[in-house]
């Protein structure tokens, strides 16, 4: 057998640098959504998301070289997760609408929507966050809203169905922020189960 080169070590070596350098960014990212969720703006510097992430500040940097490139990362990387496993909840496409106005609640009551509520407020006062973050929730929005018409079978053609569905989607909001101070899950439920049927009278009666 010939001896192993240096040519034929590399493509071997780099597949598990690049999987560490995808884990350690990940970490980060989750890190950081947790640490905006428990402490606020105020207290998520670079070098405690670091911490709780288990890596070392300046790799922290070398992955996000400023602490707005890693909060608006890290809030989009996990909307993009959330609206993937709210998908996967309904592989088929248009379900049971109670499930997946309950769903889609639930996008407005964890974790992220707590995160996503300080980087706003930080970003109201930040001038050097404001723009990134605008521009971060309207495609975030964006996106929510054309899973939302697709999971309830909408059709957007026909008056009023748009509106319809934005508000579902402002009152989930309004649900989030009423969630951030007392567990509400006993109301959200009868709004839930309200706003389900009222989609179910608009959108059918749309159709005929």
């Amino acid at each position: 057998m010939g001896a192993v080169t240096a040519a034929d070590r590399v493509p071997g070596d780099r597949v598990p640098k690049q999987d560490r350098s995808r884990a350690t960014r990940q970490r980060l990212l989750e890190a950081a959504v947790s640490c905006l969720a428990e402490h606020g703006w105020a207290g998520s510097t670079v070098t405690v998301v670091a911490e709780r992430a288990g890596v070392s500040r300046g790799a922290a940097q070398h992955h996000f070289p400023t602490r707005e490139d890693l909060f608006t990362a890290a809030v989009e990387y996990v909307a993009e997760e959330r609206s993937t496993a709210l998908c996967a909840l309904f592989p088929e496409g248009g379900a049971e609408r109670h499930a997946v106005v309950s769903a889609l609640v639930d996008l407005y009551t964890g974790p992220l929507f707590r995160a996503a509520l300080h980087l706003w407020v930080a970003a109201s006062n930040e001038e050097q966050l404001r723009p990134r973050v605008t521009e971060l929730e309207a495609r975030v929005g964006r996106e929510t809203h054309r899973m939302a018409v697709e999971l309830l079978g909408a059709d957007e053609s026909l008056p009023g169905v748009r509106e319809t569905v934005q508000g579902l989607l402002d009152m989930a909001r309004g649900l989030g922020l009423a969630n951030l101070l007392t567990d509400d899950a006993g109301r959200r439920e009868r709004v839930v189960d309200q706003w389900a049927g009222l989609l179910d009278r608009v959108l059918e009666d749309r159709r005929d």
